[in-house]
């Protein structure tokens, strides 16, 4: 697959499935715009792309923030002059149960983050993705087809399950104007986002996750980029409002 002439955004690109995804679509020829946070750490994952001599533009964001939301789409096409492919990836995890305290303050940021964002983002590019026929391809999770029997999870399972509604409502409008929108629900995948959500020994969870897997093995943040960028090139011009699932088997355990 060749994405030489394409630019693509990619948010939560600081580590896990957005760094990898970013890599690897510069490594096809993609010019790709960097969002995150972690300025750091998006420096880290730009000097891997610029080993594969792709041109890269670093946007350090909070996307919970509708203000910062609105400058991303600008400063790309300020830069690279056109948007082709956005991977809506950023996304966070906070567990609370309906009986917790902070309930809505959990839900509130999660639904900002997990959501509020994509669609926002989602809107801003869409005129820019129209004029180029270009793709979005949303990073949601298994948890929004089958809450894990732990709990706690709910804000986060909501945002997803919303998530995965969004791309078949945006893939509907969008249809029309040639742009495809597609969802990827990922099972474990072995990122930062459980030491992000404030655990103590990530490990002894990711072994958990690893044992309720038919195939007893996490996945890696790579494998996800590679749907990504089947997803996002013209091997898959067919697909639009579609949910792929890459999960070792966990919703079959």
């Amino acid at each position: 697959m060749s994405f030489t002439g394409k630019v693509a955004i990619v948010t939560g690109a600081s580590s896990g499935i957005g760094a990898a995804t970013a890599v690897a679509l510069a490594k096809d020829g993609a010019k790709v715009v960097l969002v995150a946070r972690n300025e750091v750490k998006l420096s880290q994952v730009a000097q891997q792309c610029e080993q594969h001599d792709a041109k890269y533009l670093i946007i350090k964001a909070d996307i919970s923030k509708d203000e910062v939301v609105k400058t991303i789409v600008k400063k790309t096409i300020d830069h690279f002059g056109q948007l082709d492919v956005l991977v809506n990836n950023a996304g966070i995890g906070k567990n609370a149960s309906i009986l917790n305290e902070n309930i809505m303050e959990c839900f509130d940021l999660i639904m900002n983050t997990n959501l509020r964002a994509v669609v926002l983002l989602t809107h801003l590019a869409a005129p820019h993705l129209v004029k180029t026929k270009g793709n979005t391809i949303n990073i949601s999770s298994v948890v929004s087809l089958r809450i894990p029997p732990e709990g706690g999870y709910l804000s986060y399972a909501v945002s997803k399950a919303g998530l995965d509604h969004f791309t078949r409502c945006a893939a509907l409008d969008l249809s029309p104007h040639g742009v495809r929108v597609n969802c990827i629900s990922p099972g474990p995948v072995k990122t930062d986002v459980v030491a992000n959500a404030g655990v103590s020994n990530p490990d002894i969870v990711w072994e958990h996750w690893k044992a309720k897997t038919l195939l007893k093995r996490i996945g890696e943040p790579e494998e996800i980029a590679d749907l990504v960028l089947f997803l996002a090139s013209d091997k898959a011009r067919s697909i639009t409002g579609s949910t792929f699932v890459s999960d070792n088997g966990v919703l079959l355990s």
